[in-house]
């Protein structure tokens, strides 16, 4: 059991209170909340421990309910008993049950049971456990009751399970009123609901797996067996994927749903008694009406008399399900189910009921009576409404209405705006004139928010009407505009821009969309796929271009020139500045422009173009890309590779826009290589395909390589690479290649390579000129020429850019040239621990050490020291729970639990799980964690200390 630590330890001292101080506990939760797994698991613990705990079924018998069927109860309890006095005690039951009729007879019954249970327990002592109470007829609680206040069975702990029961008519339940002491099942917290997922799954999981879990249930989200009924169906459906041995979502998240098993479902989300075949059909239906569009009970009250079925679906459907607080009802009346997960289950359901006629009856309830268009602005909700409706709707009423709300919401919710707009293109054909216009509107809408999602949507009515028929001068800019906006929303999400088809059958009028060859050319310098060759034909329509001053949040035709040179050579970027307009709204930042681009950071590098003018990139894979460069450079490696995770999910998830993120496989795979992970930095570097000539790309092989045991031809290869990145205009980031090559020079014992490699670096960096050369060069110079002042100026400028891995790398080289290695080996020890890296930075440092005769410390992979694992694990162990309890909440087998606290213990010097328990909540055990092997006093912290966990990965 995961997060019932104390209700358990509750319930089995109440099964243990035997004699004079037992008592009747009432445990009460909602549906799946655990109740009887949780008495359950009590009760084993308290049999354990010696007592007799037996079951008592008072409502399943033949026997109509009330005294007599409490009595047959009772009878099946003493059954159980085998010394010499239970066949006097059975016998007396079955007397006294006979002889029972009317109130005193039912008395007098209950009393007789009241004195035979206590004998029963003076005898061999035991406890009792009812389950489901809210099962048990009024008549049978009521006797129950009255025998547990009036006549109750000293010495015999009870303890009932149950959902809360409602009071009867005189506001009071006899359960509740004879209990002890209540205990309710609270809602599970985030962290517990995160460990049961685990233990389900059986492997690690993403946060965003939780999350869309936790926001899925809604109110639900507490319920154990509800978080696993969402998990069951996603496995069945196939939407779980398992990357570096976590398992990820693949899932839309509103489309997460429960199980579609009518009986489960209905135990599970109805409070009261199971609706009925008919009522489940109509829930399924009122699911799929609020699918689509928002409705309000005054659209509802609107509908004319003679409608369909409108009293039946307010009475039969609606009035039910507000009643039991599945469907909810707010201030403005809008209507939604409570749990959005249920919802989806729902839809799910087969129904016979007609969906689409009553959007469109509630759309022609405003639309007749306030025309199409006054309608549409005075409710801009009922563009939901028409897209629901569908083929029930003329087109021309619902362009009317969705145009006319489209506008109107633009600012205020500018999401259902670009909905509006969407469903308007359906329906508009390509030839009608106003197709453009909207195309427009819709375009400069989603460019405005950062929507790139609902820009990709505009490419199949763009290409409907450009191979239509060809465009006016008049709509040739328009088209234009919306061409740029769909193709910078491609690249955002990774997605090569392609609208070829239209090219080849609009030739006779030139081609109508340059802007998508342009934004074409940066697929190679970001890594989105193999490098495009320019298209012919290209320079008029740049030159008329480069005449006009773009200011819009769009970049001009010469700003997405110096996007694609940014990784060419100097010249080149030159060249492509000096087309800039003298009256732009700022110069490019060329430097922060270079290293962005040298990481494939689309985002950063529009940025650094754009300036403000950059409305941003929103929740695209370029953002998550661009937080996950962010986090490779500070050394934050863990959180890098949840985001690749994600970006990767992203990628597969169904419905979805996004494309493969190349460089994101590329760094994660180098993190896993890194890391000595050989086999999951295989299986990132086999999903790019190898026409990719990125230098990340080539940057990630020559690491697998090397340390795969493919030394000389690694750096063979590397150079090759180099070359064909060279090849294709891909100059920086080369350098990153180059600097790798070298260290691996010297690591492989190769240093007549290193001189050439040299040479290139300072070809590369006269062709090219950034920082990253620069810095590139000066190590170059310092581990070749042994140069220590190029080595520490390359170690400032690492440092101020922000590059942990270059920075170790500089390390290494300053305590291979330098004269005193004991501080560089220090810093080399520190960052290599706070990256995780294990085997392959063990091995660059032993062979240094051994070429400067010093002693190498033992170091761990950053794991094996005092992490997360190891702060959870002494956080539980300060809460009082057991090895089992442990094991349950951290997905472990109990083994591993001793195996790690025997570890622990060795490491703090504490004796007892007391002691360890009071040296972290004294805040005393950070003294008594010893620095990590290798790791000198004063070069790296000794652990969390008592205000928290350091997150592993961070320096």
């Amino acid at each position: 059991m995961i997060g019932r630590d104390n209700e358990i330890r509750v319930v089995a001292e109440t099964l243990l209170s035997t004699g004079t101080s037992a008592r009747t506990l009432l445990v009460v939760g909602g549906p799946g909340s655990g109740k009887t797994a949780v008495v359950e698991q009590a009760r084993r613990e308290a049999t354990e421990q010696g007592a007799r705990v037996l079951r008592m079924r008072c409502h399943d018998g033949e026997n109509p309910p009330g005294a007599a069927a409490l009595a047959d109860g009772v009878h099946s309890v003493l059954a159980k008993f085998h010394d010499r006095r239970s066949p006097v005690r059975v016998g007396a039951v079955r007397r006294i049950r006979l002889q029972s009729s009317g109130q005193d007879g039912e008395l007098a019954l209950l009393s007789v049971l009241g004195e035979i249970l206590t004998d029963a327990a003076a005898h061999i002592p035991f406890a009792v456990v009812v389950d489901d109470v809210e099962r048990m007829p009024r008549p049978t609680a009521s006797a129950l009751g009255l025998l547990l206040r009036v006549f109750r069975p000293a010495g015999v702990p009870m303890v009932l399970a149950g959902r809360p029961i409602r009071p009867g008519a005189d506001g009071s339940s006899p359960l509740t009123a004879a209990a002890d002491r209540l205990l309710e099942l609270p809602p599970l917290r985030p962290s517990d609901i995160e460990a049961l997922v685990v233990r389900r799954l059986g492997r690690p999981v993403e946060p965003a797996l939780v999350t869309a879990v936790l926001g899925a249930l809604g109110p639900m989200a507490g319920t154990p067996e509800a978080v696993l009924s969402v998990l069951d169906a996603l496995r069945e459906q196939g939407d779980l994927l398992e990357l570096d041995g976590h398992v990820c979502l693949t899932e839309p998240e509103l489309a997460l749903r429960l199980t579609t098993d009518v009986t489960e479902l209905t135990r599970l989300c109805w409070p009261g008694p199971p609706p009925d075949a008919a009522g489940l059909d109509a829930a399924a239906a009122v699911a799929r009406n609020l699918e689509h569009a928002e409705i309000r009970l005054d659209e509802l009250l609107r509908l004319k008399p003679g409608g369909p079925r409108r009293a039946g679906l307010v009475d039969r459907a609606l009035t039910p399900l507000v009643r039991d607080g599945i469907l909810t009802v707010d201030g403005d009346g809008r209507i939604a189910f409570a749990v959005p997960a249920l919802a989806a289950a729902l839809r799910a359901l087969p129904t016979h009921h007609d969906v689409s006629s009553l959007h469109a009856l509630i759309t022609r309830s405003l639309t007749d009576r306030l025309g199409a268009v006054t309608a549409g602005s005075c409710y801009p909700r009922l563009a939901e409404h028409v897209t629901a409706a569908g083929a029930e709707l003329d087109d021309a009423l619902a362009v009317d209405v969705l145009l006319a709300a489209a506008r109107t919401d633009a600012r205020s919710d500018w999401p259902r705006s670009v909905r509006a707009y969407s469903s308007a293109l359906l329906r508009l054909t390509p030839h009608d004139r106003r197709t453009p216009e909207v195309l427009r509107e819709s375009a400069e809408l989603s460019l405005r928010h950062a929507d790139h999602t609902g820009a990709l949507a505009l490419g199949a009515p763009l290409l409907a009407r450009l191979t239509a028929s060809p465009a006016e001068e008049r709509d040739r800019e328009c088209l234009d505009f919306v061409a740029g906006v769909w193709a910078l929303a491609s690249l955002h999400e990774h997605r090569p821009p392609d609208l070829r088809d239209a090219d080849a059958q609009a030739g006779e009028v030139g081609d109508p969309l340059p802007v998508v060859a342009q934004c074409a050319e940066l697929v190679g310098p970001f890594g989105l796929g193999p490098v495009m060759p320019r298209p012919g034909g290209d320079s008029r329509r740049a030159s008329d271009a480069e005449c006009r001053t773009e200011s819009g949040p769009l970049p001009s035709v010469a700003e997405l020139r110096v996007l694609a040179t940014a990784t060419g050579s100097g010249a080149d970027l030159s060249a492509a500045m000096r087309t800039l307009p003298p009256d732009g709204d700022g110069a490019p930042k060329v430097d922060r422009l270079r290293i962005a681009a040298a990481h494939a950071d689309l985002a950063d590098a529009l940025a650094a173009v754009l300036g403000d003018r950059y409305t941003g990139a929103g929740d695209s894979t370029a953002a998550w890309y661009h937080a996950m460069v962010r986090d490779y450079l500070d050394g934050d490696w863990d959180r890098a590779l949840v985001s690749a995770r994600r970006i990767e999910a992203r990628s597969r998830t169904r419905g979805a826009t996004a494309g493969a993120a190349h460089p994101a496989r590329a760094l994660a795979a180098d993190i896993h290589c890194t890391r000595g992970e050989l086999g999951l930095a295989r299986t990132w570097l086999e999903l790019i395909p190898d026409a990719v000539s990125h230098p990340l790309v080539a940057w990630a092989r020559l690491g697998l390589r090397f340390w795969s045991g493919q030394k000389e031809a690694a750096l063979t290869a590397a150079l090759r690479d180099v070359r064909r990145a060279r090849e294709h205009g891909l100059h920086s980031g080369t350098e990153k290649v180059l600097v790798r090559y070298v260290s691996f020079a010297l690591v492989a014992g190769l240093p007549q390579v290193m001189p050439a490699a040299l040479d290139e670096l300072e070809a590369l960096h006269a062709l090219v000129g950034s920082p990253m050369t620069h810095e590139a060069l000066l190590f170059g110079r310092g581990l070749v020429h042994g140069d220590t002042d190029s080595a520490l100026a390359a170690l400032r400028s690492v440092r101020r850019r922000g590059d942990a891995y270059l920075g170790l790398l500089c390390c290494l080289c300053l305590m291979e040239i330098g004269d005193e290695s004991e501080p560089w080996l220090a810093e080399a020890s520190r960052i290599a621990q706070s990256l995780g890296i294990g085997r392959a930075t063990r091995t660059t440092l032993g062979h240094m050490t051994r070429r400067r005769t010093l002693g190498l410390p033992r170091t761990r992979p950053a794991y094996d020291g005092f992490g997360e694992e190891e702060v959870r694990l002494t956080t539980l162990v300060s809460e009082g729970a057991t090895n089992r309890q442990i094991a349950a909440r951290l997905a472990w087998s109990e083994k591993t639990v001793e195996r790690r606290l025997s570890r622990l213990f060795r490491r703090t010097g504490c004796r007892s799980r007391v002691e360890l328990a009071a040296a972290w909540l004294d805040g005393s055990l950070a003294r008594r964690v010893p620095a990590p092997d290798g790791t000198p006093a004063g070069a790296g912290g000794a652990g969390p200390g008592p205000g928290g966990a350091r997150r592993p990965g961070r320096p």
